[in-house]
């Protein structure tokens, strides 16, 4: 599978089912989600519909018409003093591991959150160990914030979470709009 055929795009309604197959083997075999069923499609559908509904971002990246990867931004707190900040979230099938789509995909959701006005993008990491989903997020110009230890229990045992930051377009250089 070549990447030179990489296209991102808007999510739709038609590609939850290969979204749905992305997620469910981390969220039945890994610790990247905490969820410990995973959801099926409607479920899915659902969740795509609300953060569409909330205005953010929710793409997939393609190689040969086939997706491949999805990742979105949503709200991170609810309060409205955290409303320039977002939460990524990224999956990418193992066929595309390594190949750069998931680091394309996190540039091109950092570039439209910046562009509705966002000024941080949080991400949460299930598993100190998840150095695939640390170094993607670090190759897009997130540093760690801090670790939260044991904060997950999955698969028995105590999980942590890393959270990374980036800056959106001004960061904290400006006054918010």
């Amino acid at each position: 599978m070549s990447t030179a055929s990489v296209l991102i795009r808007p999510a739709s309604a038609g590609d939850i089912p290969a979204i749905t197959a992305i997620y469910a083997p981390n969220v039945a075999n890994g610790v990247a989600s905490f969820e410990y069923d995973p959801p099926d499609e409607a479920e899915m559908a659902r969740r795509q519909a609300a953060i569409l509904a909330g205005g953010y971002p929710y793409l997939v990246a393609t190689i040969d018409g086939v997706v491949v990867a999805y990742a979105y931004a949503s709200a991170y707190r609810t309060r409205p003093g955290y409303r320039f900040t977002v939460e990524n979230s990224v999956y990418v099938s193992p066929v595309a591991q390594g190949k750069g789509v998931g680091k394309a995909l996190v540039n091109r959701l950092v570039d439209d959150c910046a562009a509705l006005g966002y000024r941080q993008m949080i991400a949460v990491i299930g598993n100190l160990g998840n150095h695939g989903s640390i170094a993607l997020h670090r190759a897009c110009g997130f540093t760690v914030a801090g670790v939260l230890p044991s904060i997950g229990w999955k698969h028995g045992r105590w999980i942590d979470s890393v959270l990374m930051q980036r800056a959106l377009g001004d960061g904290d250089g400006s006054p918010a709009a």
